[in-house]
C-alpha cells in the first residue's frame, strides 16, 4: 500500500455534470476557483473545469474553524480539491446554467496549488490585448470560449475521420521530412546532420505522396495532416496548419463533389443546426471573376459586378482612355439599386479612399435618379450610355431598370480593378446589412487557368500546381497557348472563404512532362526535382484526383469567429513568432557547426549586445 503523501483527491464528478437528481449525495469534485463571494458567516466559490463550474458553499459549522480558515484564503485561480454533499437549490436559490439547480456543502477542503494574480483577465469585458493572450496562451486557454472552440475542433476531427472511413479512405501518414520542390510558397528547410550541405523540407502538401499511393494501390487516402509554408501571413493563415488530406483513383469531378458535399452538409447540420442545400451551385473562375472580382465569391448577397468597357467604346473621358491605353486595362462598375441616400458623401468618400489604396485614380461614382446621375458618373457618361448601363445591371442582379440607385466605376488595370471592387462590394454588403449573419453560401468554383504569367520571373507559373491535368481538349495548347489552357481544378468556397481546394492530377507520364516545360523546367530540371514521380507515373497509373480542406479555416466558420487564431491551440503571430515560446531563437554556435552551418551577422544585433554569430542561418 503506497504511503506518498494524498496530494489531491480523486473526483467522482465533473464541474459540470451534477443536476438536480443527484440531491444528498455525496461527492469529490476538482479544479479552479472561478469567482469566490465572501458573505462573512457563509463563502461561496464557483468552481471550474473544461466541463463547467459548480458552487460549493463553505460553512464554518460544516468545515470547522482550520479549513474554513483555508478556504478564506482562497484567491482566483487557486486549484483545490473539495469534499462535500449535493444540495438541490430551487425557487430564487437557483442559479443559471446547467449546474445551476445544485451546489455542493463543502466537508472537506484541500488547497492543491497556489495561483500568482493573473497578468491577463479571463472572462468580462476587460479583455487583455492580442499580444498579451498569445504570451500567456497557457491562461489565455482556460477562457470557455476558448475551452468551446477547441472541443469542437476535436469532435470535427472525430467527425471526419469517421465520414471517411465509413466509405472506405485509408489514414496513411506520409513524410514531414521531405524534399525540397518549391513550386508554390516557400519552403521550410531543415538542414541535415549525416548529409552536408544538403537539406530536408517540411511538406506544404503531401501532394506527391498522395498521389504515389493512388499507383501503389490505395485507391481511397484519407489523411489529416500539418503542413507548412514559409509566406507572408494574413488574419486566416499560420505558418503551420492542418488540412483534411483526400486522394481518390479513377475520381472525376462527379465522383468527388458529392462525397465532399455530404461531408460538409453533414458538419454544418451536426456543430450548426444549419441544413446545407445539395447538390452545391458550381460556376467557372471567369465567372467568378468577372462578376465577383475574386475566385471567391461571397454570395450571400446578389450584388454583382459587371466589365463595361464595350459599352463605353465611344466615350473619351479621360479615366476611360486612359484605362484603354493600358496594356491590361479595363473598366468596371458596381451598381447599388435602391435609395441614394444611403449613401452619403461621407460614405462614398470613405469608399473612394479605399479604392485608391489598390492603387487606382479613384472612384467615379453618380447618384442616379430617374433619367441622371450626380457625381463624375454623371459627367462622364452620356445619357444612352447610362441607360445601358443601368439595363445591364437590371438583367445581372434582377431588378427593374429603371430603379434608383448609385453607381460605381473603377478603371485601370485589370487585376487592380478586380480587388478594388471585390473588396469595396464587401464592405457594401456589411454597411448596408445586404445579408443575415450566420447565413452560409457555398458554391465550387471551376475551370481555373492552368498557368498565370509571373511578370518578375516572364514565365509561367501553375496555377494550383504542376501536377493538375488541363480540362480534355485543352491538352494541345501546353505548347502553343499556355495561357488559354484551363485545368481540371475546383475550389469550394463559402462565405468568400476558400474552404478547400484540388484537382484532377496528371497520371501520363508524358503528359506531366509537358507540364513541367509549359512551366519553364527543362527535361534535366524536371528530372532533379521530380524524377522520381516521372519515373513512378512510367508503372501504370490508374486516373486519380483529390482535394485538401483547411481544417483551422472549416472550424473557425463552424465555430462563428472570423480569427483563425481562436480555433489553434498555440497560433504563430503574423510575424510567424510564438510570443509565449518566444520562437524563433538563435542557437548556440555549437549546434550549427553539427548541422554544417555557418552564421552570418546580422545587422541590428551588436547594436543590441547580443552575438551576431549566433543568427541560426546558413
Amino acid at each position: 500500500m503506497s504511503t506518498a503523501p494524498v496530494r489531491f483527491w480523486e473526483r467522482t464528478h465533473n464541474n459540470g455534470e451534477l443536476r438536480e437528481s443527484d440531491g444528498d449525495a455525496t461527492v469529490t469534485l476538482n479544479g479552479w476557483v472561478d469567482r469566490r463571494r465572501n458573505l462573512g458567516a457563509l463563502l461561496f466559490v464557483d468552481l471550474r473545469d473544461r466541463y463547467g463550474k459548480t458552487q460549493v458553499l463553505f460553512d464554518p459549522d460544516v468545515l470547522g474553524d482550520e479549513q474554513y480558515n483555508v478556504a478564506k484564503s482562497l484567491r482566483d485561480e487557486f486549484v483545490i480539491s473539495v469534499q462535500g454533499t449535493v444540495r438541490v437549490r430551487r425557487g430564487k436559490e437557483a442559479g443559471k446554467g446547467d449546474t445551476g439547480a445544485v451546489e455542493i456543502l463543502a466537508t472537506k477542503l484541500m488547497l492543491v496549488t497556489r495561483s500568482k494574480p493573473l497578468p491577463i483577465v479571463l472572462e468580462g469585458k476587460e479583455q487583455a490585448g492580442e499580444e498579451l493572450r498569445l504570451k500567456y496562451r497557457y491562461l489565455d486557454l482556460r477562457r470557455q470560449d476558448l475551452q468551446r472552440k477547441m472541443i469542437m475542433r476535436h469532435k470535427v476531427d472525430l467527425a471526419t475521420r469517421a465520414y471517411f472511413d465509413e466509405r472506405d479512405f485509408l489514414n496513411v501518414e506520409t513524410p514531414v521530412l521531405t524534399k525540397s520542390t518549391p513550386e508554390g510558397a516557400r519552403d521550410y528547410l531543415v538542414p541535415s546532420r549525416v548529409h552536408p550541405g544538403e537539406f530536408y523540407a517540411l511538406p506544404q502538401s503531401p501532394q506527391i505522396f498522395k498521389q504515389i499511393l493512388m499507383l501503389s494501390g490505395y485507391d481511397k487516402y484519407m489523411q489529416i495532416v500539418r503542413c507548412f509554408r514559409d509566406e507572408d501571413l494574413r488574419a486566416d493563415r499560420q505558418p503551420e496548419f492542418t488540412q483534411v488530406d483526400i486522394e481518390m483513383a479513377f475520381a472525376s469531378q462527379d465522383v468527388l463533389f458529392p462525397l465532399i458535399e455530404e461531408w460538409v452538409a453533414q458538419l454544418w447540420r451536426d456543430f450548426k443546426g444549419v441544413e446545407v442545400s445539395t447538390p452545391i451551385a458550381r460556376m467557372t473562375y471567369a465567372d467568378a471573376m468577372e462578376q465577383y472580382g475574386v475566385d471567391r465569391p461571397d454570395r450571400r448577397f446578389t450584388l454583382k459586378l459587371s466589365t463595361i468597357s464595350d459599352l463605353l467604346e465611344g466615350n473619351e473621358g479621360a479615366p476611360f482612355t486612359a484605362a484603354n491605353a493600358l496594356e491590361d486595362g479595363t473598366i468596371k462598375a458596381l451598381f447599388v439599386p435602391g435609395d441614394v441616400t444611403r449613401m452619403s458623401r461621407k460614405v462614398l468618400d470613405g469608399y473612394t479612399t479605399l479604392v485608391r489604396s489598390f492603387g487606382l485614380g479613384g472612384l467615379l461614382w453618380g447618384k442616379v435618379t430617374g433619367d441622371s446621375a450626380s457625381g463624375a458618373a454623371g459627367k462622364f457618361l452620356s445619357a444612352e450610355e447610362l441607360a445601358s448601363v443601368r439595363a445591364r445591371f437590371a438583367e445581372l442582379n434582377g431588378h427593374d431598370a429603371s430603379e434608383d440607385g448609385v453607381l460605381m466605376i473603377c478603371a485601370g488595370k485589370t487585376k487592380s480593378v478586380n480587388d478594388a471592387l471585390s473588396r469595396l462590394r464587401l464592405k457594401i454588403g456589411q454597411d448596408l446589412s445586404l445579408y443575415e449573419e450566420g447565413t452560409f453560401e457555398f458554391v465550387w468554383v471551376v475551370d481555373f487557368p492552368m498557368f498565370d504569367w509571373n511578370e518578375d520571373e516572364e514565365r509561367w507559373d501553375p496555377t494550383h500546381h504542376p501536377f493538375t491535368s488541363p480540362l480534355p481538349g485543352h491538352d494541345g495548347l501546353l505548347e502553343t497557348d499556355p495561357g488559354a489552357a484551363l485545368s481540371d481544378a475546383y475550389d469550394l468556397c463559402c462565405n468568400g472563404l476558400e474552404l478547400g481546394g484540388g484537382s484532377i492530377r496528371i497520371h501520363d507520364p508524358e503528359m506531366q512532362a509537358r507540364a513541367f516545360r509549359a512551366i519553364g523546367l527543362t527535361d534535366e530540371q524536371a528530372e532533379h526535382k521530380f524524377g522520381f514521380l516521372l519515373e513512378a507515373l512510367s508503372y501504370g497509373t490508374p486516373p486519380h484526383g483529390g482535394m485538401a480542406f483547411g481544417l483551422d479555416r472549416i472550424v473557425m466558420l463552424l465555430a462563428g469567429t472570423d480569427a483563425i487564431r481562436d480555433v489553434i491551440a498555440f497560433p504563430k503571430t503574423q510575424r510567424a513568432s510564438c510570443l509565449m515560446t518566444t520562437a524563433p531563437s538563435t542557437v548556440d554556435l555549437p549546434q550549427l557547426e553539427e548541422l554544417h552551418l555557418w552564421p552570418v551577422p546580422v545587422a541590428g544585433l551588436a547594436a543590441q549586445g547580443e552575438d551576431e554569430t549566433l543568427d541560426g542561418r546558413g
